[in-house]
């Protein structure tokens, strides 16, 4: 979002409102993201998210700096992981999945959230001609595509995502306890690859996609408004 700013992509308008969608998913969707691995360890039998206060919707014991500011650059990013044991599921590999994939899960609940807040919005504004609704959808227009791309970069099975905590219930534990040991690296050049924008095409592809649906399961509500 700010990256698009800053090399002039897209009128400025449209810009600044998708930075303060940015924004306000740092803040108010990120911990929810949080949360809800938190929430469903703990729902599991693992109170090791309690005990480390990761069961809370406040920020401050969720934001990574560092996927913060690409959430607000790019547009997706990652906060910081909730503590697991996974020893404490009574099913230690499928607990780990299901905790893992809780966040994402989240981001397309709020998604579909934000594209009715958003269609709402934009029929005030047919109905009544006003700045406020024009805003307001595109904000909650930005919010929910923002949520779609955490979501599905959030599932790409590579640590420290989600996506490589699900990969564990997929493949045999030798090789992923392998796979693993090269997390370091594996995060680096992850970075490498979002900065150089490799991941721009599949991201944009699965966004879009996803989008898509969520976009005509929104739209429904108002078929009979119209």
């Amino acid at each position: 979002m700010l990256l698009d700013l800053l090399t002039g992509k897209g009128d400025m308008t449209s810009v600044l409102i998708g930075l303060m969608a940015s924004v306000f998913v740092v803040f108010c969707t990120l911990p929810i993201h949080e949360f809800a691995h938190a929430y469903v360890a703990t729902k599991l039998g693992d109170d090791t998210p309690e005990r480390r206060g990761r069961l809370t919707l406040n920020p401050l014991a969720h934001i990574d700096p560092m996927g913060a500011v690409m959430i607000i650059l790019v547009g997706f990013g990652y906060a910081k992981p909730v503590p697991v044991n996974a020893r404490r599921f009574k099913n230690p590999k499928a607990g780990m999945a299901i905790t893992a994939f809780a966040g994402p899960v989240s981001n397309l609940v709020l998604a579909l959230i934000f594209k009715l807040l958003s269609n709402l919005a934009l029929f005030l504004y047919f109905k009544n001609v006003a700045l406020v609704w024009q805003v307001s959808g595109l904000f909650f227009n930005y919010a929910a595509i923002i949520n779609v791309s955490l979501a599905v970069f959030n599932l790409f099975p590579i640590p420290p995502l989600d996506g490589s905590k699900i990969l564990a219930l997929v493949i045999p534990p030798k090789y992923y306890f392998k796979y693993m040991q090269y997390e370091r690296y594996i995060i680096l050049a992850l970075f490498a690859l979002i900065f150089i924008g490799v991941l721009d095409v599949p991201l944009a592809f699965l966004t879009e996609g996803i989008m898509g649906i969520i976009s005509k399961i929104a739209w429904i509500p108002f078929k009979f408004l119209l």
